[in-house]
Order: structure tokens, then sequence, then C-alpha cells
């Protein structure tokens, strides 16, 4: 079975299918000092190597979550932030290298007036997309990504707002009288609290963007650690919290991974890939032996240059009902060649077609003359 998806396809081939797959950032992906795992950033590469819809879905802002998207390689994806009240799709020829997809807007005046009456010395931070931060004062260094202008409350209040923080301590104690204003509001510790619009979360976009993407609903996993993390593990077909998360986060998940010190992403993603050995492969070998193998029809490996002789782009394509469908990524490409595609391919055991002077792989050139040149070359196992 198959379900088309944006000029991609969503397919279930054996056991193995398609996913939609969401990931938290900090305490998921990141470990709290800024770090990805190797293991994690391989694990990650793999999974959209087999053709699975990779989404970060983070509490972070868009200027937050923008640098982790490019750390982990990510150029084509989805990303929600701010809690669900923002999704872009990243796209390097955008302005920006993203467009936006969905937003949900609120007007934050009566929220931000009853915090101010029930805890008067309260931090208030309005977020502006891609940015920064309006602040009713200064937040210390890196309690906000982006850059932050000092503004009034009458300045705070005067737009919609996709997302708001309230921050102070004991702040959290006001929690149901905030909520009261008819906003969605999630703690993130006691002196820390996230504001979105009515019934915003990470779990009300996925659901958008998987309704979008027509991806079934048992399709779908996500993995987190936080209470900002709860309602998008209640939403998944499978929900995974990370080993170090608070008990009501392991609680509402149907299975709890690893700590993020025992790389838990990469042990909850794991059961995702094809059932090859791929341990001790190179990232980009493993990627093609990945990508082949849960290609859902035959595979052929499409490249595209730069402006010097690296690639910018390789994708494998598969045969689906009599036409070329793109299947996945091979985002292990930074500095790669063509010749070291070929070298890839042979450490990983696949077979391709070579011309008759020796070894060498028969690429074929689409025609230059009605787009850009592209490099295609079959790849299939032996």
């Amino acid at each position: 079975m198959s379900w088309l998806v944006s000029g991609s396809v969503v397919t279930a081939v054996g056991t193995h299918v398609k996913m939609l797959v969401a990931l938290d950032i900090d305490g998921t992906v990141m470990s709290s000092g800024g770090v990805v795992a190797a293991a994690v950033r391989r694990s990650i590469g793999l999974v959209r190597a087999a053709g699975h819809l990779l989404v970060l879905a983070t509490g972070r802002s868009l200027a937050g979550a923008l640098p982790v998207a490019e750390l982990l390689g990510l150029a084509d994806c989805y990303v929600v932030c701010s809690n669900g009240a923002l999704t872009i799709r990243l796209d390097a020829g955008a302005p920006g290298g993203y467009h936006y997809a969905r937003s949900e807007l609120f007007d934050a005046t009566a929220v931000i007036h009853r915090a101010l009456e029930l805890h008067p010395t309260v931090r208030v931070a309005v977020e502006e997309p891609g940015w920064g931060w309006r602040v009713s004062a200064p937040f210390g260094p890196g309690q906000l990504n982006g850059e932050q202008k000092t503004a009034s409350v009458a300045d705070l209040c005067v737009s919609p707002a996709t997302r708001m923080v309230l921050a102070a301590p004991g702040v959290r104690q006001h929690l149901d009288a905030l909520r009261a204003t008819g906003v969605t509001v999630t703690p993130a510790g006691r002196a820390w609290l996230d504001v979105t619009g009515t019934g915003v979360t990470k779990a009300s976009a996925l659901e958008a963007l998987r309704d979008k993407l027509d991806v079934p609903r048992e399709a779908t996993v996500a993995v987190g650690d936080s209470e900002n993390d709860v309602e998008a593990l209640v939403w998944a077909g499978r929900g995974i919290s990370m080993g170090h998360a608070p008990a009501a986060v392991r609680a509402a998940a149907d299975e709890v991974t690893g700590t993020v010190d025992e790389d838990g992403v990469a042990t909850a993603l794991d059961p995702l890939l094809p059932d090859i050995d791929t341990t001790l492969l190179p990232d980009l070998a493993a990627q093609l032996a990945v990508a082949v193998e849960s290609a859902p029809g035959v595979a052929k490996l499409r490249v595209w240059h730069g402006s010097g002789a690296d690639l910018a782009g390789a994708e494998i394509h598969s045969a689906i009902a009599r036409a070329w469908v793109r299947h996945a990524p091979i985002a292990a490409i930074g500095g790669v060649t063509m010749l070291d595609l070929i070298a890839a391919a042979d450490i990983a055991g696949l077979r391709y077609p070579t011309t008759d002077l020796g070894p060498s792989a028969r690429w074929t050139r689409t025609d230059p003359a009605i787009g850009p040149a592209l490099y295609e070359l079959p790849l299939g196992r032996h």
C-alpha cells in the first residue's frame, strides 16, 4: 500500500513503513551543553535515508531552531517552533532558508495584564519570529534565543503574538489563573511559563502537518523529554519519552528510551531502519545502503553540482507505478564528489552499471536544455 505525499510517497513495504518522525531538540536531540552526539546525528541521517519524514518539534523560537537544523544538516524538512505556534519548511533556495507553512497568533493582552496583576515583578517576553523578542525587562544570556528589545507593556500588547514567556520565581503557582484567560500555558520549571494561543501545542501543529502530508495517524512517532512534549507523545502512534524525563512525561509515552547522555534518540530510532547491519560502514555508505534497502522499487541515485566539483545534493529515487519518485535524501555529501559516491557504494556492497572501459560507473546526464544538469546512476543490492 502507498500514500502519495506532495511529490514523495509514504509507503508500506513489508514491515518497513515510512513514518512522520517528530523530534524535540533540547534534552532529546541536544544535551544541555548544546551538543548533539555523533550517534544521534548518524541515526537522524539514516532515518532520513530510509525515507522517513523528519520534523523538529521544539519550544524554541524560530531564531533558536534554525541553527540546530543547520547543525544537523537539515535543508528540506519541516520545523515546528514555539511549542506549535509556528511551522516552517526549510528550503535552501528561499530567503532566509525557509518558507512559513503555518502560524497561530493570539492576543496576549489579557494574559499579560493578568500575569502582572498576580505577580508584579514577572518578566514578559513576546516573540518576534525570525529575529528575537520584545521584553518588559532584559533576560539573561542564553535564556531567550535571538535578539532582545525592551518595550512597554502597551508595546508588548500592540500586535498578535505566536508565543510569549512569563518568567519569575514561583510564577508556576499562577498556572490555573493564567490559563483561565483562555490561552495555553505550559510550565518549564517553577520560574518559567510558555504561553501560546488556545489549543496550540506541538501536537496541534503536528496534527495539522500530518493532515497536510496525508500521513496515516498510526505512521507517526514523537520523541521528547519535557512537559511541552506530553501532548505530542499522546498524539503520536508511537510516543517515546527520554529516560531522564519527569515521571508525568514518561507516563504519557508508549515507551521510554535512554537518557540524552545515553544517546536515547538513536536507540528510539533504530527500529525505523531496515534490518541490515551498517555498524561498520561510514556515514555516506550507510546512508546509501539504507536508502537502497528501504526503497519500495528499483532505486537510482540522482546528484547535482553547485559551483565546483563537490556535489550540492544527492537523492535516491524509486520506481513506483511506472514513475520515478523521490524516496530519500543522502545528507552526508559535504565535500563529496561523484567518485566518492561510487567508493561509498562499493563499501556498502551495492551494484551499479559500469562502462566498457573498466569499473567506472555509467552515469547518465539529463538534458541541460530542459533544466539543471542532473546525473543519475541505478543502484541495487547484490
